[in-house]
């Protein structure tokens, strides 16, 4: 027998260890699974934890027990357009390869306005083209160039480099989402503690928020936070946002901080409070995690406000976790959470069925993360029979429609201690499959899975234990029969 329907067929046995039938009470012609439980931390597409300019397998700082299916990185226009009109597309398919190879997808931002001297994040290239450029200063640091984004020749040259950045890449498969910046420093959407170097109008930063909604119309886009009225338009066409500095608790300042102050009056002003629900949240550590610890600042009050939230994703600038025992069962705890967790409560289903004809399933599906799965990824059936051939048979639920629970925010309360966000509903689930005409009598065994928009292929990890190396949950059997 081959190797892997030996496996296979293994699998299917371990398998019926994890599920338990129970025979319907109102028709015993039907079976009825429960699947089991874990409490394994997932690693699912678009969210979890984010590695910061470099691959998972490159990170020497990210711990074996925390998966990571996002790279995130961010890099000066001047580096993606180092010259008039053309764009490093081998330095962007290259970094696309390598986080493809780690098995993550990527995350970016593009910047024009750096605080650094002997670190410039326009072109170079343009004063060439008569382009204006001004020098400034950053609080009290030394003299340093940033572009003027309202000159009409910079901001046309960013318009069309952001066009054709979307023509190559919007849709791309290793692509996660696109972090729409450009304007401000780092691509942050402000220009605070500079000396002659103002915003630009409300006009050029519609148009570059626009330029960013026409070139990606299938790959997500988040927004920081910070964006102001910006952020509105952003976000009413169907953006996510992003949010860094997580975690200030008033390092900054005894009377101010990022989670008591910024947050809670950001989101409601742009009417982003709802966002969460068609697109994604993005969070960034303020410094990082030791940080926290060393201020003695609550992890559980943080990592409750962030799942609050909705958070998918969470960027600790790749930086080492604290060394406190305390610290990673906090993290684990918050890892499970994060994102989407799709739980597959109950499955029921015919015990037996006949070639050419439909196969109708009624399930129980829960999801008890923080967030739904933005893609549109679709249940599908598996029927191995005793020799280890097997038939995959996609079905009509797309599982991205599933919400978490939620919790009212910025309360009293909420202040004091955000509490643990609740599992979403327990959402009734029908589907059906038709059975190949050709298919031959015998017991098969019955597998579930979510597989991609377009293929066969199993690409979330489910919130339930059994899951083979192929990606698939062996859950029941099923006789065939004429």
């Amino acid at each position: 027998m081959h190797a892997s329907r030996k496996f296979m067929l293994l699998a299917g046995l371990i398998g019926q260890l994890l599920w338990t039938p129970i025979a319907s009470a109102d028709d015993s012609s039907w079976v009825r699974v429960v699947p089991e439980t874990t409490d394994e931390i997932l690693a699912n597409p678009g969210m979890g934890w984010e590695t910061f300019h470099r691959t998972a397998d490159r990170d020497s700082n990210l711990p074996p027990w925390i998966p990571s299916t996002v790279h995130y990185a961010r890099w000066g226009w001047g580096t993606l357009e180092p010259e008039t009109g053309r764009i490093d597309y081998d330095f962007l398919d290259g970094v696309l390869k390598e986080t493809r190879a780690s098995k993550q997808k990527l995350a970016f931002r593009v910047m024009c306005c750096s605080s650094s001297p002997r670190g410039p994040y326009h072109p170079s290239w343009l004063g060439t083209i008569g382009g204006k450029v001004v020098t400034t200063r950053y609080g009290n640091g030394p003299e340093l160039e940033v572009p003027v984004l309202d000159d009409p020749a910079v901001l046309d040259a960013h318009l069309d480099f952001i066009k054709r950045l979307g023509a190559r890449y919007d849709g791309h498969p290793d692509i996660d989402h696109v972090d729409l910046g450009s304007v401000g420093w780092w691509g942050e959407w402000h220009m605070s503690q500079s000396a002659s170097a103002p915003m630009p109008s409300l006009e050029t930063q519609k148009k570059i928020v626009d330029a960013y909604l026409s070139a990606f119309r299938k790959s997500p886009l988040v927004m920081l936070i910070g964006g102001g009225e910006m952020l509105k338009f952003a976000v009413e066409n169907g953006t996510g946002w992003r949010a860094d500095c997580l975690g200030d608790m008033g390092g900054f300042s005894r009377t101010w901080c990022h989670m008591r102050m910024a947050y809670p009056s950001s989101l409601p002003k742009a009417d982003a409070m709802d966002a969460w629900k068609t697109s994604p949240v993005a969070w960034e550590t303020c410094w990082d995690m030791r940080k926290w610890v060393n201020e003695g600042w609550s992890l559980r009050f943080i990592f409750n406000y962030a799942l609050a939230l909705h958070g998918s994703v969470i960027n600790n600038k790749s930086a080492p976790l604290p060394d406190e025992p305390s610290v990673r069962p906090e993290v684990e705890r918050f890892l499970r959470r994060l994102g989407y967790r799709l739980v597959l409560t109950e499955l029921k289903h015919p015990k037996r069925a006949k070639p050419g004809e439909s196969l109708e399933l009624a399930m129980k599906w829960q999801n008890t993360g923080s967030a739904p799965c933005y893609r549109p990824y679709r249940l599908a059936y598996r029927l191995t029979d005793g020799g280890g051939k097997a038939r995959v048979l996609v079905g009509t639920v797309t599982v991205n429609k599933w919400l978490p629970g939620e919790i009212e925010l910025f309360t009293e309360q909420f202040f004091q201690e955000p509490a643990d966000l609740p599992a979403g509903a327990v959402v009734d689930v029908a589907d059906s499959v038709r059975f190949p005409a050709d298919l031959s009598p015998g017991n098969y065994t019955l597998s579930v899975a979510v597989v991609g928009e377009e293929d066969e292929g199993p690409v979330v990890q489910l919130g339930i234990k059994g899951r083979d190396e192929q990606g698939w949950y062996p859950l029941s059997t099923i006789e065939v029969g004429p």
